[in-house]
């Protein structure tokens, strides 16, 4: 199984490649964008673990707790660092 940090960072990576610059220089992306793209549906087994993970250490923040398909589709996913 891969690890979480290896996860993590191939978040980082499609969150940079499907996401846009915020007024703050921030990367976002919406959740429904991450979870609707082919290429994160094959590389992530649990999108919203590797969220989850990843906002616990801070790489990435977002409104809520568990982010669910189509109820959350336009929640901002930003990440925090370059």
């Amino acid at each position: 199984k891969m690890n979480v940090e290896h996860e993590v960072n191939l978040l980082v990576e499609e969150i940079r490649r499907l996401g846009t610059k915020n007024a703050d220089g921030q990367v976002s992306v919406k959740f429904g964008v991450l979870f609707a793209d082919e290429k994160c549906a094959n590389l992530f087994e649990a999108l919203v673990g590797t969220l989850k993970a990843a906002k616990r250490r801070k790489v990435v923040s977002y409104q809520g707790e568990l982010l669910l398909q189509g109820v959350h589709d336009d929640v901002d996913i930003v990440l925090l660092q370059d």
